[in-house]
């Protein structure tokens, strides 16, 4: 009879315990749903993007430089429903960033233009790196968005300066000064004589 009790307990204490157990993993499953739910929402709201040109030189780039156009075109179409959209949209502005890198118009592919799409490519890979972590830091990718379009304001300001600055008109000799410092345009000088004999025939007179 005691054995029979014994079995009886040992089969409701483990029933409860299974019982408790899956209310337990349930409540887990909830929390984690509730976490994403909320990672989610705050990304969603977070996820804005200046991606209109600021200044009529950038207005103009993207439309004569494809990969400038095709940037902010995918910067200004903000993912929707699901957390795999954002990511699905961050790899794609990851991609689009670097190839910034590719056909920049001859006026603009200077230091300060390339130095600028650098850190703006570097800026976008960390975004599309935090987003696709399996416990997404939404405060840190909210906080990348605001630096990209940080960068993406410097960008086109440059973009700006330097198209006022080649509008200012060159002052007297400025011109020969940049055709001398052209080295590959400069006329080759009478080598120097290094030896009294080399001098002497140098100088001797000529016989007409």
């Amino acid at each position: 009879m005691k054995f029979k009790l014994s079995i009886l307990f040992i089969l409701i204490f483990v029933l409860f315990s299974c019982k408790n157990e899956d209310q337990n993993r349930i409540a887990e499953t909830q929390k984690d749903i509730n976490k994403k739910e909320i990672i989610f929402s705050n990304i969603e709201k977070g996820w804005i993007f200046n991606a209109n040109p600021i200044n009529a030189t950038s207005k103009a780039n993207a439309l004569t430089w494809s990969e400038w156009g095709l940037f902010l075109t995918e910067l200004n179409q903000k993912p929707k429903k699901t957390i795999g959209a954002f990511q699905k949209k961050s790899t794609e502005l990851s991609k689009k960033a670097i190839d910034l890198n590719n056909n920049i118009p001859l006026d603009f592919n200077k230091p300060q233009i390339k130095s600028r799409i650098s850190t703006l490519i570097t800026k976008v890979k960390m975004l599309d790196l935090f987003i696709h972590l399996d416990n997404i830091p939404d405060k840190k990718v909210i906080v990348l968005v605001g630096e990209i379009n940080e960068e993406l304001v410097s960008l086109q300001k440059q973009m700006e300066k330097l198209v006022q600055k080649s509008k200012i008109p060159m002052e007297a000799g400025e011109s020969d000064l940049i055709k001398m410092l052209d080295t590959t345009r400069a006329i080759p000088t009478r080598s120097i004589p290094t030896t009294r004999q080399q001098f002497e025939v140098l100088n001797m007179p000529r016989v007409e």
